[in-house]
């Protein structure tokens, strides 16, 4: 029952290479997991190298021929990075095209059940774009390849469980996104990733979109025509919801622990909070010290979770990144490859 998992080593010119690394270099991964790093096998060799580990890369064609052992990292290499033109904490086309290279590799080896489920390492969209793969993230690139029209993000961190109705838009128009169909669709989505997480009756807390949520409509409308007859169908349906819950307040609730996931209703009103609770600034240094929060992209027939943070370019090289956040990806991608193998048998 330990899940294959395929994991992309993101952008080689950003901490991709080094939190992968240092995330397989824990004995706990291996114990509950069978992870393979798509990618470029000189690349891995070099971040092993750079962070000083014991550590062996085994360059695998097939999955089939990974060693899946604790010291040993299977890479499926694709060959895809000149090392001898290649440099740290840079925007370079070659690295754009190899971070798309590993995360296409690692939704086709999904899609032919060879994996039960992928972990992406940060990618840098200028090289993504600059290497003439036009995309704004990894998001987009699954939906493409997996042929999904509708799916939506997922952010978690600890207790806080988030999903949008809308997320990369002017907040004029994130306004006018707010409607009864879509609120439904995005809570059916993070409801069924919480059952696929092992929460059996999750509660979701729904966001209201104005200050109080309206107040019975003195601040806005989008509440009583939108929100509420949403939550009331949901709730028909059989749903465990709760809502319209001032934005001010759901996500101190479910930091709390009173909410297994909440609906904000535009990207802002759930990252900030989100990232308040994940990222830890340190203020002598200037730096980001550590970045624990996790991306998953609900509504894909593959499993895709992702670490909620950049290639961080300033650090790339250093040997000095944090791989919480990708061993909390692993963490997630393995209990929900768990389940998905579960129900299959």
């Amino acid at each position: 029952m330990k899940p294959i998992l395929a994991i992309t080593m993101g952008d080689p010119a950003g901490i991709g290479p080094e939190i992968v690394v240092r995330s397989l270099s824990r004995k706990e991964t291996y114990e509950k997991c069978r992870p393979i790093v798509t990618g470029d096998a000189g690349v891995m060799k070099e971040a092993v190298r750079l962070l000083g580990l014991d550590l062996e890369v085994n360059a695998v064609d097939k999955v089939e021929d990974a060693k899946f052992q604790y010291g040993v990292i299977d890479v499926l290499d694709l060959k895809c990075v000149d090392l001898s033109s290649f440099r740290f904490g840079e925007v370079q086309s070659q690295c754009g095209n190899a971070a798309f290279l590993s995360i296409r590799k690692a939704i086709d080896l999904a899609l032919a059940n060879e994996v039960d489920g992928t972990v992406t390492a940060p990618l840098n969209k200028e090289a993504l774009n600059l290497a003439g793969h036009h995309y704004d993230g990894h998001t987009e690139i699954y939906a493409t390849f997996t042929g999904t029209k509708k799916y939506a993000m997922m952010l978690a961190d600890e207790n806080i469980r988030v999903i949008h109705v809308s997320t990369h838009v002017p907040l004029r128009k994130a306004c006018d996104l707010v409607k009864k169909e879509r609120v439904i669709e995005v809570a059916e989505l993070i409801y069924d990733a919480c059952r696929q997480l092992g929460i059996e009756n999750p509660l979701i807390g729904i966001a209201g979109l104005n200050p109080h949520s309206s107040e019975n409509g003195m601040f806005g409308f989008e509440e009583k025509e939108e929100i509420i007859p949403a939550i009331e169908q949901l709730r028909a349906r059989g749903f465990n919801v709760d809502g319209p819950v001032p934005p001010d307040s759901i996500f101190a609730k479910a930091k709390c622990g009173k909410y297994d996931a909440c609906v904000a209703m535009y990207h802002d009103q759930g990252h900030i909070p989100l990232k308040m609770c994940a990222f830890n600034w340190n203020k002598e240094t200037g730096k980001m010290e550590a970045a624990s929060g996790v991306n998953i992209t609900l509504g894909l027939p593959i499993i895709r979770v992702s670490v909620d943070h950049g290639t961080a370019f300033d650090v790339a090289g250093k040997g000095i990144a944090s791989d919480d956040a990708m061993v909390m990806s692993i963490d997630y991608a393995t209990r929900m490859a768990k389940t998905r193998l579960a129900k299959k048998k």
